[in-house]
């Protein structure tokens, strides 16, 4: 079965949802919203998982070279993140309610640092395919020099919006509550986590880039 179709539209789903998702609750006038689109990226990660099957039965064969040590890395901080959100979100849920020896204390701390550090590395993620990525809507061709210079102005951009947006905060749990600023407007928080994003992306796609020349 050729799964390149299904690739692209469920990455790019997985990434949108992602990016909805950073913005908590408070995006929502119902907390339910939230949750269900939660549990929709949850299961496009079961089905992203199932296409990479391959790269898990391999995950500890061959040589590790600096790149793949990367990539690994990565992708397993990123793997054991989604399953903390998921976890943490499953018992804050509305509809399964638990606050047994201060558990549900526990899941939102773990749901706030978790979900930061989830969407860095998901960035990361998507850098170190950036190549393959942009290979595939290229078909081949090389970059113009226009679109590079857009993507570092936004990369550079991303900087004022990951301190701004105080994402180090939570990630370290120097801020325990989430607090979004909804007077600058919704599409200012798209443009802002979508900046992150490229920044991340970015940073790690020419590291992995160095790392491969190296090796």
């Amino acid at each position: 079965m050729n799964t390149q179709k299904i690739r692209m539209p469920l990455d790019i789903s997985m990434t949108v949802l992602s990016i909805i998702l950073m913005g908590g609750t408070i995006l929502f006038p119902d907390d339910r919203v939230h949750q269900i689109l939660g549990m929709a990226l949850f299961a496009l990660w079961i089905c992203h998982s199932i296409l990479n099957r391959r790269w898990f039965s391999s995950i500890f064969r061959g040589k590790f070279p600096p790149f793949r040590v990367l990539q690994i890395t990565v992708n397993l901080c990123l793997l054991f993140c989604a399953l903390l959100l998921f976890v943490s979100g499953m018992m804050m849920a509305s509809f399964l309610p638990l606050d047994v020896g201060g558990a549900l204390g526990f899941a939102r701390t773990a749901h706030l640092v978790s979900s930061h550090w989830y969407y860095v590395f998901m960035c990361a993620h998507l850098g170190l395919h950036a190549s393959m990525i942009f290979s595939r809507i290229l078909k081949g061709r090389k970059m113009p020099l226009v679109p590079k210079i857009v993507i570092a102005i936004v990369a550079v951009y991303g900087v004022f919006a990951f301190i701004m947006r105080g994402i180090a905060k939570y990630m370290f749990l120097r801020q325990e509550f989430f607090f979004l600023d909804l007077d600058r407007g919704i599409l200012l928080f798209a443009a802002d986590y979508i900046s992150i994003l490229v920044l991340f992306a970015t940073i790690f796609h020419f590291v992995g880039k160095i790392l491969t020349r190296k090796n």
